[in-house]
Parts: C-alpha cells; structure tokens; sequence
C-alpha cells in the first residue's frame, strides 16, 4: 500500500521544503508534493528537482501574491475546495510507494473563510511530521502545534529540527535547551536535525550541502522505511474481561453479545462491519476498507468526522467539568448553548428543554403539550393527532404518535397509548398544492380537539417513515386548523434541523414557528447525543400555572461536554457556507439520480436540500445492497424498506456526491437490490 507523510511546520520558513528534499535523498521510490504554494515561483518545487532530480516532484495548487493561501486565492478569484484537494492527493499518492507532502505554513494556516490547513489533514489523516526551527520562542510555537495536532487525533511521527538562523546553530545553549524542552513537555521524539548550511540560501547551492542534508535525515528516513511500519495508527485493543481487537474478533464478540438498531438477538443478522475510525467523510474499517459515508451517522454527523473545533470544545470542557445534575444547579455551557440556539430559532419559541436524545425530546414535547392543557383547565386533551407514514422515536410516546400501520412499532398494538392518524400530506414538494389533502387533518381536529392536546408532523419530509418529500403549504394549513380547534403544533425538526433540507429549520419553508420543536441528530454535529424540546413562552408558562413544574428531569440533562460539543457545531455551521454547500448537493444529487427514473423498477425520484431519494416499486434487499455499495463502490449507504436514499455530510465534494449516485443507479442496472 502506498504511503504518505504530512511534512508540516510550526510556521513559516522554518525549513519545510529542505525537509523533503533531504528525506527524498534517502528514499529511492518517493516523491514530494507541495500542496499549496503561493508567491510568483514554483520554487519549492524547483528546490526538490536541485536536491532529488530523479524523483518525481509536484505542486497542487499555486497562486501567485505570497500570501495564505486564502487570502492567495482569493485575489484571483478562487477557493480552496477541501474534500475536492483532499480527493486530489489521495490520487496523487498512488503514484508512488511514498509520498512526503509538505504543508503550507503553519497547521492552523487558513485555507478559507472557515476552514484552515488541519481540516485537510484531518480529512486525509496521514501521519505528521513536525518541523521546528530552532530559535528563540520556538518552545511556544512547538507545543501549541502538538498540542493542536493532539487534539485533533493525528498521528505523530516525530519532530525534526532546523537550524534557519545562523544566531542559533546546534550547539548553540539556546537550540539544546529548545530540543531537550520541547521533546519532553511535548512527549515527542526528535528524529532528526539538519544543520545551519550558508550553501542552501544562495541561488547555486552545492552538491555536498544537500548530501549533508540527507545524511542528517537518514536516521529519520529509516524509521519510516522500517519492516513492517505502517502509516495508518494501529488499532487499539479493547480492554475488558474479553479483550477484542482486529476486525475479526471484533465481529465475533459482536455477533455473540451485542444488540444492533431494529435487530433480531445478537447472532441472528448479517455480520457487522467492525469500524477503526472516522475522518473527514469517510468510514475506516478495521480490514483496510474505506468507505464514503452516504448517510451522516443516520443523518447527523453534517460537517464530516473528526471536526477539530468540536474535538479541541469537548477536550477543554472534559478537563473542566465532564457532568454534573441539572436540578438545582446551572453551568456556562448550557446557558451559552440556549443563547447560540435562539439565534437561530423561528421566532416566538424561547424556552429549551435540553434531553437525552431524540426520542426523549418527543417525549417531554407531548407533555409539555399536555400540561399545558392542565394548566388551562382541560385535563381530557391527553390524545395527539399525527400522520400515517411518521416517524417520531422509540420510546412510548414517540411509538405511540409514530406510523401505526407500516412503522416500527405496529407489533406494539395495545400496548402504547392510542393516538389519532390522519393520511400523509399528499401534495409533492414541488407540485402545485391541493387544499383538499387538509380535508382529512381538519376534520380529525374538529371531530377530537375537546380530547386532543396537539398535532405532531414532521416539517416537510416524513424521514424514517418512507423519505417523503411534501408541500410547505401543507404546514402552514395545519397551523391555521391548530389555531382554530385550541391545538398546539409540534414539528419534529429532529432530522431535518440544521439545515438539512436548505433552510436552518424545515418549517422556514412555510414560513412559520411552531408552538413546540424538537431537534436532535445533527444538534453536536454527530459527536455526542443531545436532544432538545423548545416551546413558546405561551407554552411554557400555560404548564407552570400554580408553580406546576414540567414533569420530566434525565440525569444526564444539559450534559455539560454534548452542550459544549453542540455549540462548537452551531459555531461552525453558521461560520460556513452550508446554504451554498446544501444547494450544491442538492444540484449534484437531482444530476446524478435523474437517470434512475427512466428505471422500470423505480417508482419515484426525490430530492431536497442534501436529501436524495430513489423508492423503488418493490422492497429491497437491504442486506444484499449494503455489502454491494461497500464492496464495489466503497461507499456506506443504508437502505431500507422500498429506499434507496442517501443524507450525506454538507461538504462533499462534486465527485463524492457523483460517487454515492453513481452505485445508486449500478445497484438498480444491475439488479443488486432484489
């Protein structure tokens, strides 16, 4: 397998491309890459070829202003597309056995608006190299980037230090105490230091220097080409008084002790994949695969894995204050999460409930609907009125409001509550709509509203239900029936929230704000699990009439690490282009699902904001299908019921999009989903 190698600095000119260049003397089938080069040269590039004129040497992307590479590119009226030049150096590394890519600047050098040099290595997640120039201050600038680079969950090879400065040769006091200080407080090996040569700074630099550069590095070079060393991180065992590792025994234990979402007892499904880890947008097995990830970690996981500003936000909140009860007590994270959510909330709803999950945020919305009735003086509204073909959660009250027919939990008869169905919203998203599919929501509302507390819907995609993609104007009738029968409206925004259909919230496309909203999934960008009920302040003050309190309190409420997680993902999610991004999917997806409808077997095409959806005539073969999309696509995507459908993170690049259509439309011309 090929190898690769990020030669990164602590900051600019500290000596990254004599680095490479003296590595490339010391390995025969190597190349080296500048990523990104800006300035009116190509002369790193041209540094390489003096040094190592027989290797293969390159530069990605060049801008002529010597500037970061944001600011670079845009002057000339360009981006710096992540995903796209991640895709880019992954190709470029299968030329060679090794590739030595050198970064540009400094690791949290900008590369967009919102996005710096970590991101890309994060995304690639090949080990680093560090290079440290040895002078005063280089102590700072050494721990602050390993300390970053610790954060974010990569792997360090080992430091290499330079000597640019003439002032701070080797055995200089200053150069000895910054090797031995930043080894030792920063717990990482030096592997290497190249020496102060006056020959490399003129414009004719001598054979015999460059030959001094190489042997300084041999010792480097040969921890890198050591037997056996790989440049992926090991797996790490699983402690416990069955200790699993590999993706083999993994599976096994898996397959004897663990239950999985909507299975049979363990061992009675199709074997599971045994994960290794997660970067950027892909899905790392334990067996070497490496898998696009179609579905976000079920829709929640919008920015990618490994995002390093929720990484770095749960490491300092750990360190301070990882849990402590809600009753009673207050913290930072929680009042700095409420704020950052009413920024971007429909107006009118001002009070959060933070929950456990998803499921619980439906819960504690169904109570506060019927306390809030209680609190009036009508305690018969217990009852809810919902849609055939939703889906709201697992637990008693979400099972009870979800599909009671086709869902989940139609085995369930009997045992949870009896709620009112009414047909699904009728009219497709981009059809003109129908005021009659209203008839059947307005009757129900005024045939039960003495016994009904609320009508629950999900805003304009039905998710688990079947993907149904439905007229706005279909929510803004309901509201209008709500308010005219004394019912509250709950939208369950838990899928759709956070701008998964190309607004903030899915009821922005009807333009209105519901008396109570439940979010979820994408709430921590996919890193810890989080929920939230929020209601109006008519609401919630209706439920506390005579000081009654709400009648639920998890104990892991307003957990201070998912508060803290959620509000570096909100942070990052209003800093980024997601609206362009979300738009830009959803192009790429109608391209690249189009064909599907001129399939026999396929019944209708569907997509909306980063939701894409083929419903085929018949069920799928889910098992069938996923083990074909990872097998001869290399893509994660989860089928169910009659969909294929993907939710993928917002910043795939155009090809990745065009990868999970493309195995969409193969699994159908190829008859993979029977």
């Amino acid at each position: 397998m090929p190898r690769a190698y990020f030669i990164s600095g602590v900051g600019t000119d500290v000596g990254k491309s004599v680095v490479c260049a003296g590595l490339l003397k010391n390995i025969a089938n190597a190349q080296a890459i500048k990523i990104i080069q800006t300035g009116a040269s190509l002369s790193d590039q041209n540094l390489y070829a003096e040094a190592c004129p027989r290797h293969q040497t390159g530069t990605l992307r060049h801008f002529k202003l010597a500037a970061s590479p944001h600011l670079a590119a845009r002057v000339e009226n360009q981006a710096i597309d992540i995903p796209l030049l991640a895709r880019e150096i992954q190709q470029e590394t299968r030329k060679a056995e090794w590739t030595l890519l050198e970064g540009t600047g400094g690791i949290l050098t900008p590369l967009s608006a919102s996005e710096t040099f970590l991101d890309l290595m994060i995304a690639l997640d090949y080990p680093v190299i560090l290079v440290v120039g040895n002078v005063l201050g280089a102590i700072n600038h050494a721990l602050l980037s390993l300390e970053v680079l610790k954060k974010a969950g990569l792997k360090l090879e080992g430091l290499i230090f330079t000597h640019p400065d003439p002032r701070y040769r080797e055995d200089h006091p200053i150069a000895v105490d910054n090797m031995r200080s930043i080894s030792a407080l920063g717990q990482a090996e030096a592997l290497g230091v190249v020496p102060h040569l006056p020959e490399l700074s003129r414009d004719t630099r001598a054979s015999t220097a460059w030959a001094e550069v190489g042997a300084s590095l041999s010792r480097a070079a040969d921890r890198l080409l050591a037997p056996g060393r790989s440049a992926d991180p090991p797996a790490e065992a699983v402690s416990g008084a069955e200790a699993v590792s590999g993706a083999e025994a993994i599976s096994g234990f898996d397959q004897r002790h663990l239950w999985h979402p909507y299975c049979p007892a363990p061992g009675s499904c199709e074997p599971n994949w045994a994960v290794a880890r997660t970067a950027g947008n892909y899905i790392y097995l334990q067996d070497g695969r490496k898998l696009l990830d179609g579905m976000s970690s079920w829709w929640c996981a919008i920015h990618g894995y490994g995002r390093p500003e929720i990484l770095a936000a749960l490491n300092t909140q750990a360190q301070k204050m990882a849990h402590v009860m809600f009753g009673g007590l207050t913290h930072e994270p929680a009042a700095a999460l409420g704020q950052s959510l009413l920024k971007l909330l429909p107006p009118g709803l001002e009070t959060i409930f933070l929950a456990d999950s998803g499921s619980v945020a439906v819960e504690v919305a169904l109570k506060m609907a019927v306390q809030y009735w209680q609190g009036g003086g009508r305690p018969n509204k217990t009852r809810f009125i919902s849609h055939y073909g939703g889906y709201h959660g697992d637990t008693l009250g979400a099972m009870s409001v979800s599909d009671p027919v086709n869902g989940m939990h139609a085995g369930f008869k009997g045992f949870v509550p009896e709620q009112l169905f009414v047909p699904r919203p009728a009219a497709p998203f981009a059809s003109p709509f129908d005021e009659s599919s209203l008839q059947a929501l307005a009757e129900a509302a005024a045939r039960h509203h003495e016994q009904c507390a609320a009508v629950i819907i999900e805003p304009v995609v039905q998710g688990a239900g079947g993907m149904w993609i439905y007229h706005p104007d279909y929510l803004k009738g309901a509201k209008d029936i709500c308010r005219r029968h004394d019912l509250l409206l709950i939208c369950d925004e838990i899928a759709t929230g956070f701008g998964r259909t190309g607004k903030m919230f899915a009821s922005e496309w009807a333009g209105l704000s519901p008396d109570i909203l439940c979010l979820g999934k994408a709430l921590t960008g996919g890193t810890m699990t989080l929920a939230a009920a929020v209601c109006t302040r008519e609401v919630a003050e209706g439920i506390s009439r005579d000081k009654r309190p709400l009648m639920h309190g998890p104990t892991f409420m307003a957990n201070p690490l998912a508060c803290r997680a959620a509000l570096a993902s909100l942070e990052l999610l209003r800093a980024s282009p997601w609206m362009e991004r979300v738009r830009a999917l959803q192009d790429a997806l109608e391209t690249g699902l189009a064909e599907c409808r001129n399939q026999a077997q396929v019944h209708d095409v569907r997509v909306l904001g980063a939701i894409g959806v083929v419903e085929m005539k018949q069920p799928v073969n889910a098992a069938r299908l996923r083990k074909y999309f990872a097998e001869k696509h290399e893509v994660w995507i989860r089928p169910f019921n009659r969909l294929l459908y993907v939710m993928p993170p917002y910043a795939l690049a155009p090809g990745e999009t065009a990868r999970l259509c493309l195995a969409i439309r193969k699994a159908i011309e190829d008859e993979e989903w029977v």
